[in-house]
This record gives C-alpha cells, structure tokens and sequence, in this order.
C-alpha cells in the first residue's frame, strides 16, 4: 500500500509539473462580443447554438453602434464587433482597429414603427400620420447620434413630411432597445424601431407593428469585424465563419434581417 501511494503521488505530481495546453484554458476558448442591441434576440439565439455546437464561449454586449466603437476606440477588451451599420466598422478598420479582411455584411435590418398591442392607433390604413393624433403625445426612437437606427428613424420622418410637427415629442433611447422598452412601458404611445424587436420573444403579443417602407431610409446594412487587439482571433475567426452559415442565417431571417445569398450551405 505504501508503495502503491507513493506511485500515485508521483504520478499526481509529474501531472500538476505539466504545463496546460494553450488550447484547453478555458479563457481561450471564451469570445467577447460587442454587438448593436438590434441584435439581442437573434444573436443570443446564434451564440448559444454555436456554444452548443462548439463548446465554446461566447460572452455578449450589447449596446448602440456609435458608443461601442467609442468603446473599443478607448480599449475594451472585445473580439469581434457586430454594428447595425457598416460605416463604424469600416472607421475602426480605417483607424487600424479592426481587420480589413474580416468585414461581412451579415444583414440588412428594418425599421417599424411600433405601438403597443391595446393602441387605438390605425396603423394598417394610416401609417407614419398616425404620429399627428393627438393622443401622440411622445415618439421614441434610438439617439441618431450614436445609432444607426435613430437615423433611419429621423430620414423616415422626413421623408413622410413629418419631422418637423414631431421633433418636439421626440424622446431618445440611448440605442434602438431602449427606445422599444419606452413605448413598452407606457413612456411613449410609439416608437420607430428595429423589426427585430418587434419579432422578439420577450415583445410577443405586446404590440403591433407597421414597416415602414425602405426607400423611406437609407439601407440599413450591418457589418461584423474582428478587432486587430483581440487575443483570440482564431476563435473570433471560428464565429464568423458559423455567422455567415445557412443555420445562422435562418436565425437572421426570423427576427426579420434580410442576409446576404451566398451563405454557406453548413
């Protein structure tokens, strides 16, 4: 027995002299994800199949577009950037923050406007005039200054001819989700917001929606990046690679992006 116990202590302790596998920390296999808060449903969905797939982690943060880039412009430690437009990802890039050879269009998204389920609005026949009612008495909509959302919102009200009488009951979200968690809570009788949330589950039954017609706002193409100051990039490398599959995809598809045809056929 003496004997015995010895080998399995010299065992035990040649196993604790070996150094770990880089591959095997857990921390490397760990991705952390700035992502537009249109995102919230759709890429929760994506990153736990991926997770369940893989094995591997993927941390997400969502916010506007324009204050994550100032984010990462200041340091954070993210791998991979999901904007709601192209045009900060192709900053980061131009700054040398992101990795040129990683830019993916991953979608197309859409704006809504958005009223609660009770409303007595007349969106079907209506559309945007309903915002002139006088039971409007606020529109939220994400801040154009740092969502690529709130802009599309400001170009769709004055491309209806309605900026003007409604600026005043304007109130800003500091990204899209806030301003749909506004006309939720009863802070706004409506909101123009993502489609994505007006498909995501947590807003099932909760309100109706009108799409707002897309020559009424530029293109809302989005864009994912691998930032140059990641530590993990060929884990970041991995997701974009399950981003751009057909299952990913059809994830996109539901909460109501359009995305692009060439997706791999995974």
């Amino acid at each position: 027995m003496k004997v015995l116990s010895g080998c399995l202590l010299a065992a035990l302790l040649l196993l604790n002299s070996i150094p770990p596998i880089a591959g095997d920390k857990s921390e490397a296999r760990e991705i952390t994800v700035a992502a537009a808060a249109d995102l919230s449903a759709a890429l929760q969905a994506i990153a736990s199949d991926y997770e369940h797939r893989t094995g591997a982690k993927v941390k997400l943060s969502f916010g506007a577009s324009g204050s994550l880039t100032q984010q990462i412009q200041n340091g954070a430690p993210f791998d991979v950037f999901f904007s709601a437009d192209m045009d900060y990802p192709r900053q980061l890039i131009a700054a040398g923050q992101a990795d040129e050879s990683s830019l993916y269009r991953y979608a197309v998204g859409k704006l809504v406007l958005w009223v609660p389920a009770d409303s007595p609005l007349d969106l079907e026949h209506k559309g945007m005039n309903v915002l002139l009612e006088s039971s409007v008495k606020k529109v939220a909509i994400a801040n154009p200054q740092h969502a690529p959302y709130g802009r599309a919102a400001v170009a769709a009200l004055k491309h209806a001819g309605l900026y003007d009488q409604v600026a005043g009951r304007l109130v800003l979200g500091e990204n899209v989700a806030q301003a749909a968690q506004f006309v939720e809570s009863g802070n706004a009788q409506a909101g123009l917001v993502a489609l994505a949330h007006a498909l995501a589950p947590g807003m099932e039954g909760k309100g109706r929606y009108w799409k707002v017609p897309g020559d009424a706002y530029h293109l809302l193409e989005q864009g994912v990046v691998v930032l140059s100051s990641s530590q993990h990039k060929k884990q970041a490398a991995a997701f974009l690679d399950f981003i751009k599959s057909k299952d990913a995809g059809a994830v996109f598809e539901h909460y109501g992006f359009d995305v692009p045809e060439h997706h791999d056929q995974k």
